[in-house]
């Protein structure tokens, strides 16, 4: 085994010395704009998810003002009715002033006085009444088409995730896992399905099941892809000019699995690599199956909420 390995590295070493001044300028021009591109990406994706956190705190608010709202209605619907009453009562008894003798005239005038303040103080009411209908309507309006949205982009996402599953189906789990969190799709694909130790070359059985993953979202033309490259604490054994550390390692293996996506019809105006390194693990890295549970790929599917701005801007 060691003497396999020594060969192995003579090799690798004798093929970077062979490696051209031109291919050379080539992968760092293609490094530096991977990691734009990353940087790029990055700031949208943290900005789409700042976004939906606040069009769900948004939708909560309108929820309590909508709530609040129906609230003072029937406060003021209630007040309308009792005023109405009262109105009823004093024109009853101005009536009854009215065939009273004239010593009663003062205590008309004092209840034709108040009658008249009644019937502006019952008509502001009414208006005030209506105006709060007409908005509460509008309210209920608006909270009903964000629920109609949001639940149709959630049965969008659940259905998304079920077809991807469907389609990954003849893989392990512990090589392949999928699920719905904060209202994306995560696919997290194990480092032995994609790659060799070190390797950014995409195996072929990795390379199968990219493909049947990019036959299942490619025509998904209302959702972003961010594929990120994960790995452990350990550092890179062989290093080279092109590839220094662990996040290189995670922008080229990030890279490679964006090319197949694209390769296999995921529009590349849709899709974005980037390299975690080992700075996101799913566990700490003190044993060697929590090592091995960190390096992996995932690439995380978000939904398009164009719709969902539009609607909360229409106010």
């Amino acid at each position: 085994m060691l003497m396999r390995i020594l060969i192995l590295s003579l090799l690798v070493c004798l093929c970077l010395s062979c490696v051209s001044k031109k291919k050379y300028d080539d992968l760092v021009g293609q490094k530096i704009a991977t990691e734009a591109s990353l940087a790029e990406r990055s700031g949208q994706l943290d900005q789409a998810t700042a976004e939906l956190k606040d069009l769900n705190e948004k939708l909560a608010r309108l929820k309590e003002d909508t709530t609040n709202l129906g609230i003072d209605k029937r406060s003021t619907s209630d007040r309308l009715a009792s005023l109405e009453k009262e109105h009823e009562q004093l024109n009853t008894l101005y009536k009854n002033l009215v065939s009273s003798s004239g010593k009663l005239n003062k205590d008309l005038s004092q209840q034709q006085q108040q009658l008249l303040a009644m019937q502006e103080n019952l008509e502001k009411t009414r208006r005030m009444n209506d105006s709060l209908s007409i908005n509460l309507a509008d309210r209920e309006k608006k909270v009903k088409e964000l629920e109609q949205v949001l639940a149709s982009k959630e049965k969008a996402v659940q259905d998304l995730k079920n077809k991807i599953t469907n389609a990954l189906l003849n893989f392990k789990d512990g090589d392949i896992t999928v699920k719905v969190k904060n209202g994306k799709v995560y696919v997290s694909l194990a480092e032995q399905l994609l790659f060799g130790s070190g390797s950014i070359q995409v195996d072929s059985k990795g390379v199968t099941a990219l493909q049947q993953l990019a036959k299942a979202i490619k025509d998904q033309r209302d959702i972003n892809i961010l594929v990120e490259g994960h790995t452990d604490n350990v550092p890179i054994s062989k290093k080279s000019q092109y590839m220094q550390d662990n996040w290189d390692l995670s922008v080229m293996r990030a890279t490679a699995i964006t090319k197949i996506l694209t390769k296999a019809g995921v529009s590349s105006s849709q899709i974005t690599p980037s390299g975690r390194g080992e700075y996101s693990p799913l566990s700490a890295n003190d044993t060697p199956q929590n090592k091995q549970k960190n390096r992996r790929t995932e690439i995380i599917i978000t939904p398009n909420l164009d719709e969902l701005f539009k609607i909360l801007e229409s106010n």
